[in-house]
């Protein structure tokens, strides 16, 4: 589960730099958070977790590739939550 966290994490952070054109982190996480996007933006982090999960059923880690599944699926449902607010 910790792999899959940082690798949302890692993302989160390219996402938002990428996207972010050139502004630091805190200032595009604080605009996503006003203009109303953060949950795609958490969304978008989470694509490199597609990447350990592929790498770990690969290897036959079966319960690494669980719990990266596991934190998707959450992120997933924190996604939906947040967007109902």
């Amino acid at each position: 589960m910790l792999i899959g966290l940082i690798a949302n994490v890692i993302g989160l952070f390219a996402t938002a730099s990428i996207l972010g054109q050139g502004d630091d982190f805190t200032t595009v996480i604080k605009a996503a958070i006003s203009e109303g996007f953060l949950g795609k933006l958490v969304s978008l982090g989470a694509i490199l977790n597609l990447g350990a999960f592929f790498i770990f059923i690969r290897k036959r880690q079966d319960y690494r590739a669980r719990g990266v599944l596991l934190i998707t699926v959450f992120i997933a449902i924190f996604t939906f939550v947040f967007k109902m607010i």
